[in-house]
């Protein structure tokens, strides 16, 4: 089955989706064998991964793209992607998106702020007009080759012009054939509510995004799905727990000059092969080498008896 075509049954399915998102394709196996359905990739993430940077719009469209395809690669699972404003006009949304595909992604989101964007929980962020983002949108939907990539509309509306206007904007993006839609830093559960009434109204799937001190309040699954959420995404929690561990780590080095004392809280050394799967990689290069031999031999001519 097709990495797009499963996201859709996750996505339609009764019980909400679970998304955590991983920084790199470490992160996105460790996800994965934690036993995750799908797992997302975003800028929040990247940003810190690849530049150490926070996440304001920095990172380039080629390197969001480039990245996506490592952590595609490296898993099995769907893998839900960020694509920011989309990187100039409705040109720059068709030639992402079709990239985006290639890279293996099974869904993706394009949202409504300004260039350069910024992570939705931060101040300071603006909005373009509707009518700007709507082509973009149309774009984005006619550019996909797939069918079943799924197309999310994001409107970061409500922390700038207000939760009226987030809905407005959610209700047209619905309306204009948007998959799921995704109305960034709700601040209170009567504003979630109201998101998902619109949203439901339009049969569109709706989208929660949590993250740790963030503006959305963090409730757990059961909460979401009953608020009326399809889907949950968890952005920082692996950049911020990598970060954390490695910072603990360092410390401890510089304090005491070893690891020792430390090793219980890290993979060892087998452990860590376990995870990025050594072992089925020599044991596929032992099949194909001994492969190799046997052909090898069977094409060497043999000898002639001197008569």
């Amino acid at each position: 089955m097709r990495r797009t075509t499963r996201f859709r049954q996750l996505l339609e399915a009764p019980v909400i989706l679970v998304m955590p998102c991983c920084h790199d394709g470490l992160s996105a196996r460790v996800l994965e064998q934690a036993g995750f359905e799908a797992i997302a990739a975003a800028g929040f993430g990247l940003s810190g991964s690849l530049l150490g940077l926070p996440d304001i719009g920095l990172l380039e469209g080629q390197e969001l793209i480039s990245q996506y395809a490592r952590i595609c690669s490296a898993v099995q699972l769907p893998v839900f992607v960020d694509l920011d404003t989309g990187f100039g006009d409705v040109n720059n949304v068709v030639r992402a998106v079709q990239a985006a595909e290639r890279a293996g992604a099974a869904a993706l989101f394009l949202e409504d702020q300004t260039f350069p964007k910024r992570c939705g929980h931060m101040a300071g962020k603006q909005v373009v007009p509707v009518a700007e983002y709507l082509p973009k949108l149309r774009a984005a939907l006619a550019a996909r080759r797939d069918p079943d990539l799924v197309i999310t509309a994001r409107t970061d509306a409500a922390g700038v012009l207000g939760l009226e206007e987030a809905l407005r904007r959610a209700r047209l993006y619905a309306e204009a054939g948007a998959d799921l839609v995704f109305v960034e830093a709700l601040d209170t559960l009567e504003a979630m509510r109201a998101a998902n009434a619109v949203l439901a109204a339009c049969g569109t799937a709706s989208m929660a995004n949590l993250i740790e001190g963030g503006r959305t309040p963090l409730l757990d699954a059961a909460a979401l799905q009953e608020l009326g959420y399809a889907v949950v995404a968890h952005p920082c929690g692996s950049v911020f727990t990598a970060a954390r561990a490695l910072q603990e780590w360092a410390a401890h080095l510089r304090a005491h000059g070893s690891s020792a004392g430390f090793t219980g809280r890290m993979l060892d050394f087998e452990g860590y092969h376990a995870l990025v799967g050594l072992e089925a990689i020599r044991a596929r290069q032992r099949q194909l080498e001994g492969e190799g031999l046997v052909e090898a031999m069977g094409n060497e001519p043999g000898e002639v008896e001197e008569g």
